[in-house]
């Protein structure tokens, strides 16, 4: 089995550095050229099936990385963004950051991130996404399958966390991937192993999400 985890392309909200969760923000023109640039990339992977977050931006991306193929789309709330309740669109840039002073811990320090109201914690989104993966390890039909995932960015980072068997407290594990950063896993005997991960296949400027 091969995964391709990509992460959407950009969002208004991811330029604007506002928290999206699970706000169903569309891409922004500059976020499906990212896409349509990756499917270049993918052109000559064949795609069996594929798995999407059910928000806006990342079924979009799925669609404009298979247009024209004639692939299996379903989509599956496992591999959703994390939720960040009361703080879903809320800016956390250095300029404009209007969130508690606690909300820090979120890029810094995952195990003691304090989960707001109506929000997920770490633990929570790890666990679902994990449960994904193991899904996906043991089925049988999956086995020989090469399977596309476009997801978000603290999912993706959830994904990988199970994937590297990593403690919660190394969650973001080379820190949150690019908009439509490629990441290639192989699985064999439900043992993965990571072949490539963060990969872009444009030449844009695209800043890191935290900055």
């Amino acid at each position: 089995m091969k995964l391709y985890m990509v992460r959407h392309g950009e969002t208004d909200w991811n330029k604007e550095r506002r928290i999206q969760g699970q706000v169903d923000i569309p891409l922004n023109e500059f976020g499906r050229h990212l896409a349509r640039e990756t499917a270049k990339g993918l052109k000559d992977i064949s795609f069996d099936l594929c798995f999407t977050s059910p928000l806006g931006r990342a079924k979009e991306t799925a669609g404009i990385i298979l247009e024209g193929r004639d692939v299996p789309v379903i989509e599956d709330a496992r591999i959703e963004e994390m939720a960040f309740g009361d703080y879903e669109g809320k800016c956390c840039s250095k300029d404009g950051w209007n969130l508690p002073e606690e909300f820090r811990r979120f890029f810094t320090d995952p195990a003691h991130y304090l989960t707001p109201p109506g929000g997920e914690s770490f633990y929570d989104v790890k666990k679902r996404t994990g449960e994904f993966l193991q899904e996906l390890y043991h089925n049988p039909d999956y086995q020989d399958s090469t399977i596309l995932i476009t997801t978000h960015g603290a999912a993706l980072a959830g994904l990988l966390n199970n994937i590297k068997n990593l403690d919660i407290s190394d969650y973001w594990g080379i820190g949150v991937h690019k908009n439509c950063a490629v990441t290639e896993v192989s699985i064999t005997c439900g043992h993965p192993v990571i072949l490539s991960e963060n990969v872009v296949y444009y030449t844009d400027e695209v800043a890191d999400w935290k900055e």
